[in-house]
């Protein structure tokens, strides 16, 4: 199959993979693929692999994931869901409770195809949620643009320390309080309150967040952003309610 064409189910497991070539000195990025699907594994890692900057290491199952990340923290993870030992979503959490991967980006690869799996997929931690059959190219192009987020060195126009009537949120601390009760965010949720906060008092479109909290540029539905604000008002409480829908334009967070 070539590279450019569509990704299905297939039986099979990857064989043994040695130590990345990402490690090595002359090549940038390192991509851990969780796959069990040993022909989807080959045709990612050669899709990845074309342009000569991106080592990929393959792994096959949840425990080796987490081994694998957890001793070497690549720049970024493809993570299938349904995996022996240990379910892909469980990984996800897993990994994002660790210092070592907490920030490391994850893009879920599955044929799990409701909303509602896509909904928990992304509430576990994850960047980004591909369903199976997918186009390599786009799977790179995402990949791509999930990197060049992660690398950019943009400026912080407002404070590190927001304080609100009932919100406090220090964001050099990655700390979220709401009336004094301390509030987990998933990664995705944090980064588009910043961002929100940032820009406070500014209507911001629904395709200007998923280009600078997302980083990409129309490959996901935009409904993805509506998913997170409503999670994100969810667990905010009264605080929530400064996360104004502005009907046709998109969203504005107000003192």
């Amino acid at each position: 199959m070539h590279p450019t064409s569509s990704v299905h189910a297939s039986h099979g497991r990857p064989t043994a993979t040695p130590r990345p070539a990402g490690l090595r000195q002359g090549v940038r990025t390192h991509v851990l693929v969780v796959e069990d699907e040993g022909d989807i594994a080959g045709l990612i890692r050669h899709a990845l692999e074309r342009s000569g900057d991106t080592a990929v290491e393959v792994v096959s199952s949840g425990d080796e994931a987490l081994r694998a990340a957890t001793e070497h923290p690549p720049d970024l993870i493809l993570l299938d869901l349904n995996l022996p030992n240990i379910g892909g979503l469980e990984v996800c959490r897993l990994l994002r409770g660790r210092p070592a991967t907490a920030t490391v980006p994850i893009i879920i690869l599955t044929a799990r195809t409701s909303e509602g799996d896509r909904v928990t997929g992304l509430d576990a931690g994850a960047d980004d949620y591909v369903i199976k059959p997918f186009s390599l190219r786009e799977l790179s192009a995402r990949v791509r643009a999930v990197l060049r987020r992660g690398r950019a060195a943009e400026p912080t126009p407002a404070p590190l320390v927001y304080r609100g009537r009932h919100l406090v949120a220090d964001f050099d601390a990655v700390s979220v309080v709401v009336d004094d009760v301390a509030v987990k965010l998933t990664r995705r949720e944090f980064e588009l309150l910043r961002y929100l906060v940032e820009n406070r008092n500014r209507v911001l479109s629904r395709d200007r967040l998923l280009e600078r909290v997302w980083g990409y540029d129309h490959l996901i539905e935009t409904r993805s952003v509506d998913v997170h604000v409503g999670r994100l008002r969810g667990k905010l409480g009264e605080a929530g309610k400064q996360i104004e829908t502005v009907v046709g334009l998109g969203y504005r967070f107000v003192e």
